[in-house]
């Protein structure tokens, strides 16, 4: 009654939910909250000038193999700059060789030797066999040859003693290519003695300006700072001495602060360990903004841990893994959304970075090593998981999760016969052989099984693995085919099969998970009629146009996204039609095939995102309103399709790869309302773009690529910001 009363004190209304259909159009606006900028922000807070100096020194004409090393203190940016150097397009384009290792203060270098060679040369059963005999001189020698005639790039990542970098700097030739290795390092000695003739840079600390301009960039409410609130904060950034990532940090804790008193509260938090004349400690930031986050998040937070430091993790894993854990609470909302609202939330404060963003989401992520290292020691406290040691040999009896980073195979040697593991993940990736493992007795309750294995090697998966019915989360790299046992697993809410880039096989029991609700696997297999039962699915990706042909997919009710390939003209795909409450479709074609009839797709009334890989002889005169997102790939369209997508009324995305080859395309007064960036991608017969006085009202980037004939855009689109070429393609 009391809360009742409240609602009508202060006008709080219902955000309405559409009966038995998950959260209403409204509940997804508000989630759009937050707009994703790269984690390299403080890259381009007044450091420009550096990543302009270090690019002209990586790709000046000198054909000796330089090192450039770049040093500073751990939250200044080095690997982030060192990132945005690895992944410039005069990079790439300059290189055509390159790899990325990271060291830590724990290394072993016959293992970097062989990431290296891995990273070159591939994972195959051959390459892994090999690179298993041989001694340290043999991987030094083998790295040589391999890279003796290439120009190469390697970034040597996080590098603590000089041994590190003398143990294995023989195996990076010089010839005479113009090859370059980059160095990141805490350590001015390492820098500075890395190579003679090397080019030495010192990552500065911001000014106070830039201090400043950073920390409101990251301040989600600028204008709800009154006056005393930001005398408070300029403070507390001073006491930050120019350090990005405490900045960063303190500012996605005030951001969750409300008020005067709540940030005087933090200050005071802050200052009690510190003197006046003496900068606070980042442990003691980041302490501090881990201790403000609820039960639910601190275990999000801390599972990051889990994965190897500087490992780029995909969000759906992240989230898929938190629900199996049992993280995040169920209510009214969907779980996945509640889940991907938490991940959010960890950016939103700072803690955890944006990788990778499509479509207004967040694909992938990674942390900072200072809250990687964090993240462990809060683990280590609580007994919340453990790392395998394979120098002691030991793992702690006490975690019920346990993870393998490497010699997966000695940690199985250990006795493991009284512990009741609830999670274990090998990320070990020279680990293949899974008859090692116990499943009926060590892992029989585990909730979480994550094997990464070797592609080359593919792994036969044990029927043994049938046993382990309390699992919901199961992922398997490296795996070709699947037992039938599989469909005991009734618990099963993922599972992700990855035979990279191969097909595997799928047993007709698969339909027998009627509890899964993520379904991520290239796979061939007789046609799953059965899939129907699967009630809870709702991500199917990686399914054949085999599979599905026969499905009736009217009970699928959850179904939001679904990803299909190997689509040719003779199928027909109007039951798709039957998903109603599908909201993400992904079509791909056989190579340079066509798509039968498309008219389907306007009965899907909630559908939000759109790609359509394949030749398209017709596009469709109608698509449902409800579209934001649409990417055409590879359609070949002979007619302009402006016309037809200009009258979109949600369209905010709109990217167009190789999909028209007319000269001219038209976008006439009042087209593409909503429309907010535009991609045009290797149009090669465009040379005209007529755009209406009115069209395109709320442009915010547009990116034009390899459109040769193109000789002019319209000059209203020449302020718009330029969008950089999108590689993932």
């Amino acid at each position: 009654m009391d809360i009742s009363r409240k609602r009508e004190t202060y006008g709080i209304t219902n955000i309405n939910y559409n009966t038995g259909e998950g959260p209403s159009n409204q509940v997804t606006t508000l989630r759009r909250t937050t707009s994703y900028v790269d984690d390299q922000d403080y890259i381009f807070v007044g450091l420009q000038d550096v990543v302009q100096k270090l690019l002209a020194e990586l790709l000046k004409a000198e054909p000796r193999r330089i090192v450039l090393s770049i040093y500073g203190m751990g939250g200044l940016g080095k690997t982030t700059l060192a990132r945005n150097l690895y992944n410039s397009p005069d990079i790439l384009n300059s290189f055509p060789t390159r790899a990325w290792i990271c060291v830590s203060q724990e290394y072993n270098t016959m293992d970097l030797l062989r990431n290296i060679i891995k990273s070159i040369q591939g994972r195959t059963k051959e390459t892994l066999d090999l690179l298993e005999r041989m001694t340290e001189g043999d991987l030094e020698i083998y790295l040589r040859d391999l890279l003796k005639e290439r120009k190469y790039l390697v970034v040597v990542d996080d590098v603590w003693q000089k041994e590190a970098w003398e143990s294995f700097k023989r195996a990076f030739p010089d010839g005479k290519n113009g090859s370059r290795v980059i160095i990141t390092t805490r350590k001015e000695d390492v820098a500075e003695r890395a190579d003679e003739r090397g080019f030495v840079h010192k990552l500065r600390f911001l000014s106070q300006k830039e201090s400043w301009d950073l920390f409101c960039r990251k301040l989600l409410d600028v204008q709800a700072m009154v006056p005393e609130m930001e005398s408070l904060a300029k403070e507390m950034v001073e006491k930050c001495r120019g350090l990005p990532l405490a900045i960063v940090v303190l500012s996605g804790l005030l951001s969750h602060k409300k008020g005067l008193n709540e940030w005087q509260k933090v200050k005071d938090h802050l200052w009690k360990n510190i003197k006046e004349d003496k900068s606070i400690e980042i442990s003691n930031i980041l302490s501090l903004s881990y201790n403000d986050l609820s039960i639910a998040l601190k275990q999000c937070f801390l599972y990051f841990g889990i994965f190897p430091e500087d490992q780029v993790v995909k969000a759906d894993n992240i989230i898929w893994l938190w629900m199996a854990e049992g993280f995040i609470p169920r209510g009214e909302e969907r779980v996945e959304d509640v889940a991907e609202g938490f991940l959010n939330e960890l950016i939103r404060r700072s803690l955890v970075q944006v990788a990778n963003t499509f479509w207004e989401r967040v694909t992938e992520c990674r942390v900072h090593d200072l809250l990687h290292d964090l993240a462990i020691q809060k683990a280590l406290e609580v007994n919340f998981f453990d790392v395998y040691d394979p120098r002691s040999h030991s793992i702690s009896s006490l975690c019920i999760r346990h993870v393998i980073h490497s010699q997966g195979e000695r940690y199985l040697s250990l006795d493991l016969s009284n512990l009741k593991l609830r999670s274990i993940m090998f990320f070990d990736p020279d680990f293949r052989n899974m008859s090692l493992i116990n499943f009926r007795s060590v892992f029989q309750h585990l909730y979480v099984l994550y094997l990464d294995m070797p592609v080359g090697n593919m792994s036969i998966v044990p029927d043994a693995i049938g046993s382990l019915y309390h699992l919901k989360f199961l992922s398997l790299r490296g795996i070709r085919d699947v037992p039938s046992s599989i469909g005991n697993l009734k618990n099963l809410q993922t599972l992700v099969v990855d035979a990279g880039g191969y097909t595997c096989q799928l047993p007709r029991e698969t339909a027998d998970l009627i509890n899964l609700r993520h379904l991520v696997a290239r796979y061939y297999s007789k046609p799953l009629v059965h899939i129907s039962k699967l009630t809870s699915l709702q991500v199917v990706d990686g399914i054949s146009c085999d599979q599905w042909k026969d499905v009736d997919p009217v009970d699928l009710v959850n179904l939001r996204e679904l990803s299909m390939e190997y689509i040719n003209k003779s199928y027909s795909l109007n039951n798709i039609s039957s998903l109603k409450n599908l909201s993400t479709l992904r079509l791909f074609c056989i190579g340079g095939q066509s798509f039968p009839s498309l008219e389907f797709v306007n009965c899907c009334e909630k559908l939000q995102k759109l790609w359509l890989d394949g030749r398209i002889e017709k596009l469709p005169d109608l698509f449902p309103n409800s579209i934001t997102m649409m990417v055409l790939r590879f359609s070949v369209l002979t007619e302009d399709p402006m016309p037809i997508l200009g009258m979109l009324p949600n369209l905010r995305n709109l990217d167009l790869f190789r999909a028209y080859e007319g000269k001219e395309i038209m976008c006439s007064d009042n087209s593409f309302s909503q429309l907010e960036f535009l991609i045009l991608f290797d149009l090669e017969n465009l040379e005209r773009w007529d755009l209406g006085t009115s069209a395109m009202p709320l442009i915010k980037g547009l990116g034009i690529h390899d459109c040769p004939n193109l000789k002019e855009i319209p000059e209203r689109m020449k302020d718009v910001e330029l969008l950089k070429r999108n590689y993932t393609w």
